[in-house]
């Protein structure tokens, strides 16, 4: 669905959803026709290029900076995974233009191994957001958007970067569009010798040996208007990565990682003056390999494929009622090679979801939602969620959300042989959070606490026969807060950007009462941004409080807490080309996300971006 003005007008004067929105022009088409609906009722944090070029090393740099969001990296560039609000990887859902693209046989994203440039967009959303985005949704979600932009002509641009440890980073981006047809393709290829040596806590040095890593992506994506009302659309992305495991001692034999992805999303959008209807056909391809030794034959891998046929359909009953109607089937299908002891596996799985909103006034808004999910050989949970939103002032708007969320075992924990278990039970959570924003003249200030109780928790525990097999143990309560400053303010020449963010997260194994395992007490993200005429500068800055890395709470065994500082510097001249200058880690801190894996202490970056 298209961005209209309605979102701009949607709470004028005369709180009009319907028909302001379909007298506009179409100016950029969204692949996630389901997001711009999202922000209406929830907060997403939308990192645009610009700020993704601040921390363009990779995805987990920029969410470790720009989002409370806790990365667990075992070493730059290495394997990654996220945790919202006190949960797992497992627990959050990656979306690529609207569709779920967590692993089949992990359940997860491996943050390192998705692409940072090349989106138009990334937004972080907390919360559950099952009934839209489906399993793993728990926690929160991280969304990875495309746009398309008509009758703008052709656009080029070109970035460029050099970094310390041999570091190269590069994109080239083309755009063409008139009134009827819009296309856009981008390229960017990443390596790194990533050869970093850190002095640890106890003196001694440790370098980080055969952590090499490179990968290569391409976008392409194309809209045409065949009929006024009538839009065909379909966007396309190839990824392959090969990640090389850093070893400790010079007699290790190195290890490596590969992966390719393929996904593939066609749609066809009808809009009118009363409904909107966009069907999405969508392919999606995983492929793995392990390499125990770095110079042998591959030890382990596996092959997933995903079909998915999906139709959302919206109808305005008039000018204050909106029904959303949205139905999905997939067949997922796997199979593990060598090692992995999986074999040929196969489901199919859907879902049917209904969600109504009301916009009482311009100042007062909800929205409520129910799903029911289709998963072969599951039981699977009828979820729910309520969403509204009350500017009761205009200094102060209030927020309140409620659901019921879910996840769905995986290939691995259903069919691995030996361990799998075709009786494993969906992970379910119901979650509670009350959003408070106050705003007085430039400062704006958010304040959400939040609650989540999670039942049927998957883990593999160790049997009596030493493998591991999975099983629904855990119970887990989470709860915390999360608190946002921001200002902004230009006075002629000048302009100042400023925020921080904290979060508080408390999150229990409520069968032994302890903290889980790598889930911090306390973060801080924030950064300045000043500009004046051509010249930008900027400082980040995180803090990451103690943070345990076993179920049993062993300070020994704690990750320090620490507090790390980027700044940079960017000009622009000619109007089309900036040249750019950063210090990350200026303090040279040495700083761990998982225990053995220090990240890089002081390094260097300079890169240059060209728009034509």
């Amino acid at each position: 669905m298209s961005i209209k003005r309605s979102l701009v007008l949607l709470f004028s004067s005369y709180g009009c959803f319907l028909f302001a929105q379909e007298k506009a022009i179409d100016t950029i088409y969204v692949f996630d026709s389901q997001i711009n609906k999202v922000k209406l009722f929830h907060p997403v944090k939308t990192i645009t290029t610009e700020e993704a070029e601040k921390n363009s090393t990779n995805l987990s740099e920029l969410l470790r900076f720009q989002s409370p969001v806790y990365i667990k990296e075992n070493g730059r560039g290495a394997v990654s995974s996220p945790s919202f609000r006190g949960t797992t990887a497992q627990q959050t859902a990656f979306v690529w233009n609207g569709i779920n693209i967590n692993s089949a046989f992990l359940g997860q994203g491996d943050i390192n191994n998705i692409a940072l440039l090349g989106y138009d967009q990334i937004g972080v959303k907390a919360g559950g957001g099952s009934v839209i985005y489906g399993s793993g949704a728990i926690g929160g979600s991280i969304h990875l958007n495309n746009n398309l932009d008509f009758n703008k002509g052709f656009h080029g641009s070109l970035f460029s970067e050099v970094a310390s440890f041999n570091t190269y980073n590069n994109l080239i981006k083309g755009s063409y569009s008139n009134e009827k047809l819009s296309f856009q393709a981008s390229g960017n290829h990443s390596l790194s010798e990533n050869d970093y040596k850190v002095e640890l806590k106890d003196g001694r040095k440790y370098t980080n040996n055969s952590g090499k890593y490179y990968n290569t992506n391409f976008n392409v994506s194309a809209a045409y208007k065949i009929a006024p009302h009538h839009q065909i659309s379909w966007i396309s992305e190839f990824f392959n990565g090969m990640q090389h495991y850093p070893v400790f001692f010079e007699t290790e034999k190195g290890t490596k990682y590969g992966t390719q992805n393929v996904r593939s999303l066609v749609s066809w959008d009808w809009n009118t003056t009363r409904f909107t209807n966009s069907f999405k056909a969508a392919y999606t391809e995983e492929n793995f390999q392990y390499y125990g030794n770095i110079d042998g034959p591959e030890t382990s891998g596996g092959v997933g494929k995903n079909y998915i046929v999906k139709n959302d359909f919206n109808y305005f009953l008039t000018p204050k009622w909106n029904f959303n109607i949205i139905g999905e089937y997939q067949l997922n299908k796997g199979n593990g090679e060598g090692t992995s002891m999986l074999g040929d596996v196969r489901r199919n799985a859907g879902y049917v979801a209904g969600l109504i909103r009301y916009f009482a006034a311009k100042d007062l808004r909800f929205e409520a939602g129910i799903r029911k999910d289709f998963v072969e050989e599951i039981s699977s949970p009828l979820l729910f969620s309520f969403s509204g939103k009350w500017n009761a002032t205009q200094w102060y708007h209030v927020g309140l959300s409620v659901s019921r969320n879910f996840k769905a075992p995986t290939f691995n924990d259903l069919y691995w042989q030996p361990g799998g278990n075709k009786d494993l039970l969906p992970e379910t959570s119901y979650q509670l959070e009350l959003r408070n924003q106050f705003k007085v003249k430039d400062i704006t200030l958010s304040v959400t606490p939040y609650y989540m109780d999670i039942r049927d928790m998957i883990r593999w525990l160790p049997t009596s026969a030493w493998y591991y097999a999975a099983s629904n143990t855990n119970k887990v309560e989470a709860y915390g807060v999360e608190a946002q400053v921001e200002y902004e303010k230009r006075f002629g020449k000048h302009f100042l950007k400023s925020n921080l963010g904290y979060s508080y997260t408390r999150s229990t194994d409520l069968d032994i009462q302890k903290q889980l395992m790598y889930v911090p007490f306390h973060k801080f993200v924030g950064g300045i941004d000043y500009q004046y005429d051509f010249v930008k500068v900027y400082v980040q800055g995180m803090f990451n409080g103690l943070t345990y890395t076993d179920s049993n709470e062993i300070k020994d065994q704690a990750l320090d807490a620490y507090f790390v500082m980027n700044t940079g510097i960017r000009a622009t001249f000619l109007r089309n080309y900036t040249l750019g200058f950063k210090i990350s880690n200026i303090f040279n801190k040495t700083y761990y996300t998982m225990r053995y894996y220090p990240l890089p202490g002081r390094n260097y970056s300079i890169n240059l971006n060209i728009n034509f």
